[in-house]
């Protein structure tokens, strides 16, 4: 067992960690407005001088896990109009495709007790371009490239500061940290460094108040006197100058009326930038700073030293660097381990940095809504309009802890299905995180009342794919394969909460009780002709294969689950039934439903469709060949014939279904057909609804790409869309490799082209599923019309093959992710920094949406250990 391993297994390593958001400003939380407008009632211009209510943003930021204390970067290069504290990038209405971080910035390392970690932070020594980027940005059309901070050239000369963090625990309450800047220019440049120790705020709402303190102990050592906090000291190597101002609103500035000090908030911002006299001259507030001027010559580097510590020490730095090596030693030997059947170098380091992105992307959030919608006692009421406003419906939720999010800027929130994934490659390194994070969702202060999971703090009432039941029984058996032993009290725990989730989406979400369920918006974005969450007027109901599919699929997972509980505890054998023949009735209704001979499955096109019903029970079909009707392929599992004695009631019972119910049994299912090895397969697909459906998914003038498989037909040209008329209006979709052309659901992500890797990870799955089942027996063509035929397992390796192009050096060395900006692709302090977008272009690869989703993406580092480990 490495020693990061053992960490792991004791009591408060992960009490601090990368906890701070890259971003607080825009967001739901810290929106007070009467229309919901959060983008605009918070902004970046406000963020220096604003005392956040809910949460702290900071660059390379860390804090306690309930986040009362914050450490981050700041920096100054002598030209910019502000300081540098936080992520700069454009709202949703900015962004020529929604809201856009503008900054170069890498999550290098970091293991899962946050015992190491390494974040580099790309500073232009000139000007930083906000209002260039701003008004391009605005001059582009939704057909346009975005445009980039490295788009500017402002990196071609190397007139930039490559800033690395670094940050090394002691012990539990005893931080390292190091800071080095490189001069990449030719030139001498001048870069002031502001390493900056504050208190979150929790003083001045009128809810608590007690009030820590920052003072300064000596010129080199900053005291920290907080009631919950064991760290009591910050130390600084050098002759850095230690500043201080409060953490409260610059009301002056912003609301142009007295505040509740003469040093706000952005105080030291004030002085360092425009000398202004509003620090602290008796060195004490809830924030402080310790102020670097550094000369870096041409191509050289500076590096400062500072240690937050719970102990006194008279040389704080004698052990630094000695205790530096030793976690990185630490933090390589438990890669190593991870890594142990990897030989190819590149993939080591895309993984790594994949899976060190989870990591960093974790953060404290606290959202109380009952809290939010009725304002603090201390702050003026919120307007009224708010208590029928967003999230109304959601007053039990009361967030206040550490998760997993997608993006630490563009979402520094959790989404439900996002975090499912999340957890399927956290477990990887820390399955116990990973459990923790399924647990939290299901838990009653954040689970409705009436059975819904959260979604995301922009509406959680929005419908999100049911994909944690399958995340859990993932991770319960990836916890097993690491520890050697099953929790069957994280699975049986998950379960119950599971079963209420899935009742309510059978009482909601299926209105006339047929089995062919309504999710709406289901997190595709713009997958259709028009916004899924909204309703049709008349009466029209959409019954989507999507949403259907979904609930097989959740069927399914949730029949292994009470299997798998039954075989210690045979209670629940009922529940396996309970779910079995949910399935079956499922499936049924996507094949055979009312008066459509075929249910969603169209014998013509041979794939399934959406299909919109009238209220006189006609039945339109939208007949786009999208991921919407690849999806049914997801829903398969295999039970063995050894699982189904040790559980004689359920077959019993299951059998019984089956001769009283031929009809779902061959419809449906190879039940009666054991497959080698005594194995039963359930499936939505027979095996030439199978084959016909991977046909159209492996051709290549269809939805196969270079990269993976394709969010939509590539059939739908500019010359052959897809059009559909509703009240008269005639709705077009094309295929769109890149961005999107559609303001549909905000505009800011793409279901009509891209590649998008959680959906394909789900693919590759399935397809090592059916290959269970089938053995190397079944064939199958790949790519369609090629002539060469592969057992499913190999289409699945070949299939993850093409989404690790992406991420890997081609031939010529170039990775398809950083598309053809020739900066990113050659210079050797680029090349090897890799960003985890949210999807990715089909015809290219290049990474596209979200730049640091290391959300679902990080599932390539789950993708290299599959081709590993075969």
């Amino acid at each position: 067992m490495t020693n990061e391993q053992q960490r792991l297994q004791q009591t408060g390593w992960k009490k601090w960690g990368s906890y701070v958001s890259d971003r607080q400003w825009g967001t739901v939380r810290e929106d007070y407005s009467a229309d919901g407008s959060a983008w605009d009632y918070t902004t970046h211009d406000m963020a220096r001088s604003r005392a956040w209510r809910w949460g702290e943003d900071g660059i390379a930021g860390i804090s306690d896990d309930k986040q009362l204390l914050c450490f981050s970067l700041g920096l100054w290069n002598g030209k910019d109009p502000i300081m540098k504290e936080r992520l700069f990038g454009l709202t949703n209405a900015q962004g020529n495709h929604g809201e856009d971080v503008k900054e170069l910035y890498y999550y290098l390392d970091a293991t899962p007790t946050h015992s190491y970690m390494k974040m580099l932070y790309k500073y232009p020594q000139q000007a930083f371009p906000y209002q260039w980027l701003i008004d391009e940005n605005a001059r582009r059309g939704k057909h346009e490239e975005e445009f980039e901070i490295i788009d500017t050239g402002l990196f071609n000369e190397d007139k930039y500061f490559d800033v690395f963090v670094e940050y090394a625990k002691a012990g539990t309450d005893d931080i390292l940290i190091k800071i080095t800047a490189h001069n990449r220019g030719n030139e001498a440049a001048d870069l002031h460094l502001a390493p900056t120790v504050w208190f979150r705020n929790t003083w001045v709402w009128g809810r608590h108040d007690y009030k820590p303190t920052l003072l300064a102990e000596d010129d080199r050592t900053i005291r920290l006197h907080h009631e919950k906090i064991d760290v009591q000291y910050l130390y600084q190597e050098g002759d850095g100058q230690l500043l201080f101002c409060e953490n409260e609103t610059n009301y002056p500035r912003l609301y142009h009326v007295t505040g509740n000090t003469s040093y706000p908030k952005d105080g030291i911002h004030d002085h360092i930038a425009y000398g202004s006299n509003t620090v602290n001259p008796e060195r004490k507030g809830t924030k402080a700073a310790v102020h670097y001027k550094l000369s870096i010559p041409a191509k050289g580097s500076a590096t400062v030293r500072l240690r937050l510590s719970d102990k006194q020490a008279a040389s704080p730095f004698a052990d630094f660097d000695t205790l530096f090596q030793t976690r990185l030693a630490e933090a390589d030997e438990f890669y190593a381990d991870i890594q142990s059947t990897i030989k190819d170098e590149d993939e080591k380091l895309v993984q790594r940095q994949a899976l060190s992105g989870m990591l960093w992307n974790k953060q404290f959030y606290s959202y109380k809504v009952q809290q939010w919608l009725d304002g603090d006692p201390a702050s003026p009421p919120p307007p009224p309009e708010r208590q029928n406003g967003r999230n109304k419906n959601w007053k039990q939720l009361n967030n206040d802890d550490i998760i997993s999010v997608p993006d630490k800027w563009e979402f520094p929130w959790y989404a439900a299905w996002d975090l499912a994934f999340h957890c399927v490659t956290l477990a990887m390194v820390d399955p116990d995180f990973a459990k923790q994070q399924l647990i939290m969702l299901t838990e009653e202060w954040y689970m409705n009342a009436s059975g819904e999971f959260p979604a995301y703090e922009w509406a959680f009432g929005d419908v999100n794919p049911p994909v944690h039941a399958g995340a859990t029984y993932r991770i319960f058996k990836q916890d097993a394969a690491i520890k050697g032993r099953k929790d069957y009290e994280f699975l049986e725990a998950v379960f119950h909460k599971l079963m209420i989730n899935f009742t309510w989406w059978v009482n909601r979400k299926d209105s006339n009780g047929s089995n062919i369920f309504e999710g709406g918006f289901l997190g595709l974005d713009n997958v259709g002709a028009f916004d899924r969450s909204m309703p049709l007027p008349g009466g029209i109901r959409q019954e989507q294969a999507d949403a259907t599919s979904w609930m097989a699929i959740y069927a399914l997972n949730m029949l292994h689950i009470a299997l798998e509980l039954a075989s210690y505890n045979k209670v629940y054998t009922g529940m396996a039934t309970k779910f079995f023949e949910h399935f079956m009735y499922i499936a049924g209704a996507m094949a055979s439903m009312g008066d459509v001979k075929h249910g969603l499955w169209d014998d013509k096109d041979e794939f399934y469709y959406d299909q919109i019903r009238m209220p006189d029970n006609k039945v339109e079909r939208l007949r786009l060949r999208s991921m919407v009707g690849l999806i049914p392929l997801f829903a398969v599992e295999v039970i063995s014939t050894e699982t189904l004695k040790n559980n004689p009631a359920f077959e019993r019972r299951m059998s019984w279904f089956l001769r009283h119910r031929p009809d779902l049994a061959q419809l449906v299912s190879r039940w009666s057909e054991e497959g080698k090895e005594n194995k039963h397969l359930l499936s939505l697909l027979r095996g030439h609804r199978m084959k016909k459906l991977l046909s159209r998914m492996l051709d290549e003038t269809e939805f196969l790409s270079p990269y993976g498989v394709r969010s939509l037909s590539k059939k739908y040209d500019e010359h052959n869309p897809f059009i559909f008329c509703q009240d008269g209006v005639e709705l077009r979709v094309k295929y769109l490799p890149g961005e999107s052309d559609s303001y549909t659901y905000g505009g800011n992500s793409n279901w009509r082209g891209p590649v998008w890797m959680q959906m394909n990870f789900l693919m590759i799955e399935s397809l090592r599923k059916f290959h269970y089942f089938y053995s190397d027996d079944f064939r199958l063509e790949y790519p369609s019309r090629s002539g060469k035929f592969y057992s499913l397992k190999e289409v699945g390796t070949m299939l993850a093959g093409r989404l690790l192009k992406i991420f890997l050096k081609d031939e010529n060395g170039r990775r398809a992710v950083l598309g053809n900006n020739e900066k990113m692709q050659n210079d050797p302090h680029f090349r090897d920094n890799i960003l985890f977008f949210e999807y990715f272009h089909g015809e290219t690869g290049k990474g596209l949406g979200a730049s640091h989703q290391t959300g679902w993406t990080g599932l390539v580092a789950n993708l290299i250990k599959m081709k590993n480990n075969p």
